[in-house]
C-alpha cells in the first residue's frame, strides 16, 4: 500500500490517545501480545568516522571525548555475543563507524563475525555505512539477518544534520540491502531539532520504502558534549510516543524499536510506547558510546508489565508453518 503525505499527516495529526489506541490494535493483529525483541548493540570499530553527523561522539568533526578504537577481534565480538546470548538477547548488532565499506580484511572480519553469531542461533545485524549491492551480498552469504542504515530525519531537514553524504546514498544503500535479500532495519532520531512537519516527512518515506523495513528504531537524540547538537532541547515524550504509535499504523509487521535516549524515559512512558505498538528494545549498559538502561532493570520493567523475550527468527518460523 502507497501512502501519500497527506495521509501520514492526518494521521499524525489524530488525538493522542485514539492513536494509540488503533496502534494498539494493529499491533495485535500482526503480532504476539506481550513479547518483546530483545537485541544487544555492540560498536565493533569506534570513532575516527569521517562523516560529520552534528549528532555524533564518533565524527572526526566533532569535538566530543571518545577513546578511538581499532576493529576488534573476531573472537571478542563472538565473546561479546555469547555474554548477550545468555543474558536473553535474540538480536545482536554490531556497528563500526565507517562512513562506507571497503573492501579487504577488515570487511572480511565483519563477515566472519556475522557467520559466527548466526551460527549461535542468534539473529545478526550490522551497521557499517554505506555499501555496495556486492558487498550486501557477501554479508547475505555470511548469514546476515538485517542491515542497519538510519535515514534519521526527513530529506528536507537532512542537510542541517549531515552534509558529508546525500539522502540518496542513504536510500540507495537500503536499495543494496533489499537487492540481497537482507531486511532493512531503518529509522530516525528525534530532537534533532526537527518540526512536526519533518517527522510527518521522515514516516512518510520510511513506510513507502519498498519493502517496507523490517524492523523501525525510533531514537530519541541523546545530546553530547562537543558535538553541534549538545543543547539541543528534548523532544517532548508525547511526540516521541505519537511517532512509535503512527510507525506501528503504516508499518504493522515490523518490528518498532526503541533505542537511543531511553534511559532518560520513565517506565511509564515506555510502557505506553509499548501499548503503541513497541515491540523491541536494546538491552545492555551501551549503545555505541551512548548509555542505555541496564540488563537487570529491562527484565524488571518487562517483568511488571507481563512481557516475555520473544523467540529469534520467529517471522521465517511462522512463514514456513504457514506453508506447509
Amino acid at each position: 500500500m502507497t501512502y501519500t503525505l497527506e495521509d501520514v499527516k492526518a494521521l499524525y495529526a489524530r488525538p493522542l490517545l485514539d492513536l494509540v489506541y488503533e496502534a494498539a490494535t494493529v499491533h495485535r493483529e500482526n503480532h504476539t501480545a506481550n513479547e518483546m525483541q530483545m537485541c544487544t548493540l555492540l560498536s565493533i570499530k569506534t570513532g575516527g568516522c569521517t562523516e560529520d553527523c552534528g549528532y555524533c561522539s564518533q565524527s572526526v568533526h566533532n569535538e566530543a571525548e571518545l577513546d578511538k578504537e581499532i576493529l576488534m577481534k573476531t573472537e571478542d565480538v563472538l565473546e561479546q555475543a555469547r555474554k548477550a546470548k545468555e543474558a536473553g538477547s535474540t538480536r545482536f548488532c554490531m556497528g563500526a563507524a565507517w562512513p562506507k565499506v571497503l573492501d579487504g580484511r577488515a570487511f572480511d572480519r565483519v563477515c566472519d563475525m556475522v557467520k559466527g553469531v548466526s551460527d549461535m542461533g542468534m539473529e545478526s545485524c550490522v551497521t557499517l555505512g554505506m555499501l555496495t549491492e556486492e558487498q550486501a551480498k557477501k554479508l547475505a552469504d555470511a548469514g546476515l539477518k538485517a542491515y542497519n542504515h538510519n535515514l534519521d530525519t526527513s530529506r528536507e531537514f537532512y542537510d542541517k544534520v549531515v552534509t558529508t553524504r546525500s539522502y540518496d546514498d542513504r536510500l540507495d544503500t537500503l536499495k543494496n540491502v533489499a537487492k540481497a535479500g537482507i531486511n532493512a532495519c531503518c529509522g530516525g532520531i528525534l530532537g534533532l531539532g526537527e518540526t512536526e512537519e519533518d517527522r510527518v516527512s521522515l514516516l512518510h518515506t520510511l513506510c513507502n520504502l519498498d519493502p517496507q523495513p523490517e524492523s523501525v528504531p525510533i531514537n530519541m537524540l541523546v545530546p553530547v558534549e562537543g558535538t553541534p547538537m549538545a543543547n539541543n532541547k528534548r523532544l517532548d515524550i508525547f511526540e516521541w510516543i505519537r511517532c512509535i504509535a503512527v510507525a506501528r499504523i503504516l508499518m504493522p509487521k515490523a518490528m518498532v524499536r526503541l533505542s537511543a535516549g531511553r534511559l532518560e524515559i520513565s517506565k511509564e512512558a515506555q510502557a505506553m510506547a509499548f501499548m503503541a505498538g513497541a515491540n523491541a528494545i536494546f538491552t545492555g549498559e551501551k549503545l555505541l558510546t551512548t548509555a542505555n538502561p541496564e540488563k537487570d532493570v529491562d527484565y524488571e520493567l518487562l517483568g511488571e508489565l507481563g512481557i516475555k523475550p520473544r523467540a529469534p527468527y520467529k517471522d521465517e518460523e511462522s512463514e514456513t508453518v504457514k506453508a506447509a
